[in-house]
């Protein structure tokens, strides 16, 4: 399965609280960090929810 690498850009203080969960299971721990996890449709949604907080990178 292909896998996807996602850099979280911006901080999830002030955030919702849905917003705070789902950077949380996503497994980020401080911006700038990027993560690779694998393209499923699960974690599509998850970035698609916080799309305006992370970007996908090549």
């Amino acid at each position: 399965m292909e896998t996807l690498k996602i850099k979280l850009v911006k901080s999830p203080i002030g955030r919702i609280e849905n917003h705070k969960r789902t950077v949380k299971a996503l497994g980020f721990k401080k911006v700038g960090e990027v993560i690779e996890k694998q393209d499923t449709p699960q974690i599509r949604g998850m970035i698609e929810k916080i799309n305006f907080m992370v970007e996908i990178v090549d």
